[in-house]
């Protein structure tokens, strides 16, 4: 008997075979997606922060250089120093007039 290369068909089991099978892959697939989105989203949220965070610090950043150039500036400057005083604390040199402007209370009633 010389026996001949035959494909044996085995019908319409082996073909669903794979389909389950196939079907089974992706829904461990579907499932590892949902076991980890909640942690993706934590993550994504926490990046978010990060950001904002970096931002403020560079905002402060900005403000603490700006401070030290005004520390700066007081300190090596009199004029600057004799300035503040005279804006800040109302002190006046002898012999000046100072002349001040009060705001009026907006609460009262126009004539």
């Amino acid at each position: 008997m010389s026996q001949k290369n035959k494909s044996i068909d085995a019908g319409i089991w082996m073909k669903l075979t794979k389909v389950v099978v196939a079907l089974v892959i992706v829904a461990g697939v579907m499932a590892i997606i949902q076991w980890y989105q909640p942690v993706i989203r934590q993550n994504e949220g926490m990046q978010r922060r990060l950001i904002h965070l970096k931002e403020q610090i560079a905002e402060e950043n900005r403000i603490a250089n700006s401070l030290q150039e005004r520390i700066g500036a007081v300190s090596t400057n009199d004029f600057t120093l004799d300035r503040l005083a005279r804006e800040k604390l109302g002190y006046a040199k002898p012999g000046e007039k100072v002349v001040r402007f009060e705001t009026v209370n907006a609460t009262l009633p126009s004539r």
